[in-house]
């Protein structure tokens, strides 16, 4: 990372000074793409935050005396657990309101999240089964999101042992979306990768309905209705969505009806009541994985295996949840909030065997926060806890040609526990220019499983950690601030994970014996900055988020097979370097570019794995190979988008929109011998 040296350069102010730095970049060794993309966001900053367009200012001469006036972003977020402006927070934030994407396509997560850096998005089905990666922490999960936590209006989507699928996520009722990148385990449990919440628009300013209908290739379309209420004391919102879809290869199709609600009021001054529901009820059939050789041959054919099974997922699943906040004291300095939920999941999957999984879970949080001096220094104290308890019985019988058979093969139930408890401390070392934020986490999860088949076997697990990190926050203007931070993170295996393989050290074992959560080291340093110049002709707004981050992690958890079937086990140690450039600059009046890109470095320091084969003769070969130095799979080096948007409003209310997207991704490693590496690719969009 040659270019790591330049980050002073950031605060320079000759404009010969800037010129050199530009050009070191282009003269110096390394990836073209890299440098360009570096000189391009690096030239968009320096230029963006030259004295004349730091602010917008109003001059009134008193003598020598000159008085500025600072437009200042107001936009907040509470994913961090405390409620404070974006260029307050020491963390790399995204936020993204509905508005922004009003005319975008909402079918995958990838049409909402796809340009915010840092993120690599691979969707197999839809909204259904997507993999969500933030810097590395979730690209190997072969099922569901893991390693990124999300949540639904504060409430956890992601289950005890931290796995998340997203089918109640309906982008028509959603209207904020906060985008917490990198370590956020001294916040919440399992979320080394970061955090997603995803907020129902229930702050609407009138009474409304509305309905969609949204049509495509492939048999998609998405209908539904929209419809919020609002009186002097409440406000009611309820949405309904039916999405189906023929998948472009056979044998894959997918059909989800989808309602939320909620419901807001005050009781009471300084006081909220929030109620949300929702409930999902769905298929989706999957065409399952090609070798390399099939996908040369049709890459629209299914594989026969899952076509002979009717490989499937039924999908039910409901919550119910209770939140209430208040403000009290003398100066309504203390802040309480309480969320209790319930949460019910049935789920049917087809694959070797039929699969029955009845799911119920109760659920519980809380938060105080006190906003007081320490020291004569503004300070904000919170402390909170988490409870989350899961449980029910997976039954399996034989799967002939799709259908349940009569034969009950096993019944096992799993039980999941997840309490944690956290502390978070934000002092001003200068005033309402430096802050100092300590934060940090103790989380206990169990896994309790019995195999109830033939005889009561019982086997338990805990996995428990204490995950501290320290940061802080540098503001040179009210709305352009520098921050850095370094933790500890923490990523217990998730329940299909801890399956036991054949020749683990206790082979008789339910649950496998040797793999241990994952543990890693996160260090990061950034610049972030939302300048508005609402006089200039060009350049009237920019945002712009850079941040540089190193990641150890100890005992990765990695997937490998034995015999086709898929188990996993801890890697050694792994070096995670990368890059992450955003911007969103409106260049004119109506004409808006986005850019974001994402450089990554990751690679094995220390990996040597046992190979499980069987010769000819049917004997079982075991080997020792060593992977150091080789890079961590299925993520690519290079991610880069960049979109233009026009929209001019002529008369309410119709609108003028117009948008070009241009998408390039670097080809992947498919292993952890990096054997083989897909090519990469360019996309580009238009609406």
């Amino acid at each position: 990372m040659h270019s790591l040296g330049l980050w002073p350069s950031y605060f320079i102010s000759s404009q010969d000074s800037l010129l050199r730095a530009l050009i070191t970049i282009l003269q110096r060794e390394g990836d073209a793409m890299l440098k360009i993309l570096l000189f391009l966001c690096i030239y968009l900053m320096l230029y963006s935050v030259s004295p004349q367009s730091l602010f917008s200012q109003s001059e009134n001469q008193e003598g020598n005396d000159t008085v500025k006036t600072y437009k200042i972003d107001e936009v907040v977020i509470t994913g961090t657990r405390t409620t404070k402006k974006i260029i307050d927070v020491p963390y790399s934030i995204e936020r993204i309101d509905a508005d922004q994407y009003k005319f975008a396509r909402k079918v995958a997560v990838g049409d909402i999240l796809g340009e915010i850096p840092g993120l690599f998005l691979q969707s197999r089905y839809g909204n259904h089964d997507v993999r969500i990666s933030i810097r590395g922490f979730g690209s190997r999960s072969n099922s569901g999101i893991r390693g990124v936590r999300i949540l639904l209006d504060g409430i956890p989507e992601s289950e005890p042992d931290g796995q998340t699928r997203i089918e109640a996520i309906d982008f028509h009722s959603v209207g904020t979306i906060e985008v917490v990148k990198g370590n956020s385990s001294s916040l919440y449990t399992n979320a080394p990768g970061g955090v997603i919440n995803f907020i129902n628009d229930v702050h609407f300013p009138q009474s409304f309905a509305s309905s969609f209908r949204d049509i495509g290739s492939f048999g998609l379309q998405n209908s539904g209705f929209k419809t919020g209420i609002r009186s002097e004391h409440y406000r009611f919102l309820t949405t309904y969505n039916y999405h189906a879809a023929k998948g472009f290869r056979g044998h894959s199709e997918d059909n989800w009806h989808i309602v939320n609600t909620v419901l807001e009021t005050s009781p009471q001054d300084f006081s909220h009541l929030y109620i949300y529901g929702y409930f999902v009820d769905g298929l989706i059939r999957l065409p399952g994985s090609l070798t390399k050789s099939d996908f040369e041959k049709d890459p629209f054919q299914p594989n026969n295996r899952d076509v002979s099974r009717d490989a499937k997922r039924v999908t039910k699943k409901g919550r119910v949840g209770i939140r209430f906040d208040t403000f009290f004291g003398e100066d309504h300095n203390n802040e309480l909030d309480l969320i209790a939920y319930g949460t019910i999941k049935y789920f049917e999957r087809t694959a070797r065997t039929y699969r029955l999984f009845n799911r119920s879970g109760v659920g519980a949080s809380a938060r105080f926060v006190n906003h007081a001096a320490l020291f004569g220094k503004a300070n904000e104290f919170s402390i909170g806890g988490d409870l989350f308890f899961q449980s029910g019985p997976i039954e399996e019988y034989d799967n002939i040609n799709g259908t349940k058979g009569d034969v009950l093969q096993g019944v096992t139930e799993e039980g999941l526990v997840n309490t944690g408890f956290y502390f978070q401390n934000s002092l001003s070392i200068i005033d309402n220019t430096m802050d100092f934020l300590l934060t940090g986490r103790y989380d206990k999860i169990i896994f309790d499983i019995k195999n109830q088949t033939l005889q009561v076997q019982n086997a338990v697990r805990r996995f428990e950690a204490f995950t501290p990190k320290a940061a802080l926050n540098y503001k040179f203007t009210p709305t352009i601030a520098v921050y850095t931070s370094y933790g500890l993170g923490y990523d217990t295996p998730s329940g299909n994970e801890v399956d036991n393989y054949p020749t683990s050290s206790n082979p008789t074992s339910i649950i496998n014996p040797d793999l241990q959560a994952q543990k890693s080291k996160n260090f990061e340093l950034g610049i972030k900055g939302n300048i508005l110049s609402p006089e200039a002709l060009t350049f009237r707004k920019v945002y712009f988020d850079f941040t540089f981050f190193n990641i150890i992690i100890d005992d990765e958890i990695v997937p490998f097979e034995v015999f086709g079937d898929v188990f996993y086990r801890n890697a050694g140690r792994t070096n995670r370097t990368g890059l992450e450039l955003g911007a969103n600059v409106e260049i004119v009046k109506d004409v808006t570019m986005k850019s974001s890109y994402t450089f990554s470095h990751f690679t094995y320091d220390s990996y040597t794995a046992q190979t499980i084969e069987l010769d000819a003769l049917g004997n079982i070969i075991t080997t020792d190979k060593s992977f150091v130095g080789n890079s961590v799979p299925s993520v690519p080096k290079h991610n880069l988008s960049i979109s233009a948007t026009y929209e001019h409003k002529f008369v309410d209310p119709l609108i003028g929109f117009i948008k070009l997207n241009y998408v390039h991704v670097s080809g992947l490693y498919v292993d952890d011998e990096n054997s083989d590496k897909t090519s990469g690719y360019n996309l580009v969009n238009s609406t």
